[in-house]
């Protein structure tokens, strides 16, 4: 019977203690500061010549025979073009509309 009574409030208190740990770590994240509000900046004329520069890199390769390597830089290129894209749209859709 001893036993018991100690284990019960051993695990209230560690029960207690997780649930108050846990609050604190919710609180803490409803009141950070999302990531997405961070102003981002790119610089879209850079990272056309880096894809263009992977393109060049993509077709060396494939001349050379590496074919695995050339994939990956074609891929790179693409990645860095979309960002430039998307740098690009998020950049003219942020600016009020001509007609007013």
């Amino acid at each position: 019977m001893r036993h018991t009574m100690t284990l019960r409030r051993t695990l209230t208190a560690v029960l207690t203690t997780t649930l108050l740990a846990g609050g604190v770590l919710l609180g803490q994240t409803v009141t950070a500061e999302p990531a997405a509000a961070a102003k981002i900046t790119c610089n879209i004329d850079k990272l056309r010549a880096d894809a263009r520069k992977e393109r060049d890199r993509a077709a060396q390769l494939r001349r050379l025979g590496a074919t695995t390597e050339a994939r990956k830089a074609a891929a790179r290129a693409d990645a860095l073009e979309r960002r430039a894209q998307q740098c690009h749209d998020a950049e003219n859709n942020n600016r009020p509309p001509l007609w007013k």
